[in-house]
């Protein structure tokens, strides 16, 4: 069987949500698209790390969860009919007699006037902690053993947590767990948290009510457990122990970060970044751009509503290439209106 070939106005490097943004400003611009995305569903970081957290600088959202902002994009997209290849990887990408040929890691090949690189920050996963006996306790299911991200708080409802971490996401979740967990324990090696000092202090509070027990500073020393996690052993670096018995442990060092193919790609990189001009995304090269996370200019703020006008900024500096002999004549919504399926 021959691999599958495709042709489109406009092909999307990320299904995250600055991506699926990009598809209806693409399709209010009667531009098609396809978009590419390595993991096996559309949603980028806000449904692999954080589905049911809220996020509160949407604009018209005063509290929306990643789950809920990824839905209601991929509705608003539905109506320009994009054609989505998730599970696999864009491993080359090049120019070709005026038209962008992309190729990816299952062998499909993508043929497009334009590309929008929307790869956030590139193939990312887990920092690991150092401990023995750690794979044994990996891929349980949620709510058992190592989980390095939460998709459903309720699988933790009643369970013995021990979160890892002082940054942001341990100090959240362990706030947002301790209201259904049997017990939440913060291990930090610290006793400051580097997280958003509004909710370092509600961890603090929950400290002071008996509700979470911080252990710092203290690090983690190792597991116990037969077939399934039993307990976590934390130290201090005076060599005093503590035992804390769990169900699940879940370390939060962050992500390591890696842009993968797209680093081949001869594209303008300053520190994982893709340098474009700020006044139509382009990333050098005619047809061209890179919107999101990954695109850099200065004064550049990583905010998911900066990536939203990024991706209409883009869609509009493309139209000129996917459709040159057409005048493009800027309307509102409110006045074209949105086509109905």
């Amino acid at each position: 069987m021959s691999n599958p070939s495709h042709e489109t106005d406009v092909a999307i490097i990320g299904a995250g949500p600055v991506g699926l943004f990009a598809v209806f400003e693409c399709g209010m611009l009667n531009m098609r698209c396809h978009v590419i995305d390595a993991l096996e569903s559309a949603g980028g970081q806000c449904m692999a790390l954080y589905p049911e957290k809220p996020i509160f600088d949407v604009p018209g959202h005063p509290e929306i969860t990643g789950a809920d902002l990824i839905a209601n994009l991929e509705a608003q997209a539905d109506p320009f009919r994009p054609v989505y290849h998730l599970d696999q990887q864009v491993v080359s990408l090049r120019e070709d007699s005026g038209r962008w040929v992309l190729g990816t890691s299952k062998g499909t090949r993508i043929t497009a006037k334009a590309v929008m690189i929307a790869a956030g920050v590139g193939a990312f996963g887990p920092n690991r902690p150092p401990l023995e006996g750690l794979e044994r306790y990996e891929g349980q299911g949620e709510g058992r053993g190592i989980n390095y991200l939460v998709r459903s708080r309720e699988a933790f409802r009643g369970k013995r947590v021990v979160v890892a971490g002082g940054g942001d996401s341990a100090v959240d979740w362990a706030v947002s767990l301790a209201e259904l967990a049997d017990s939440v324990a913060v291990v930090h090696r610290r006793p400051k948290f580097r997280a958003a000092p509004g909710s370092a202090e509600k961890l603090q509070a929950l400290a002071e009510e008996g509700k979470v027990d911080l252990v710092t500073p203290f690090q983690l020393k190792g597991l116990e457990g037969e077939k399934e996690l039993e307990a976590v052993i934390a130290a201090d670096l005076d060599g005093n122990e503590r035992r804390l018995e769990a169900d699940v442990l879940l370390p939060f060092y962050g992500l390591s970060q890696n842009l993968g193919p797209v680093a081949e790609w001869g594209l303008n990189l300053d520190s994982n970044l893709i340098t474009v001009d700020q006044e139509t995304c382009s990333a050098g090269q005619p047809g061209l751009f890179a919107i999101g996370d990954i695109a850099g200019y200065p004064g550049k703020l990583k905010l998911i509503l900066t990536g939203f006008a990024e991706a209409a900024t883009a869609a509009h500096a493309a139209h000129a290439v996917v459709h040159p002999d057409e005048v493009l004549h800027f309307e509102h919504s409110t006045t074209k209106g949105v086509p109905h399926e």
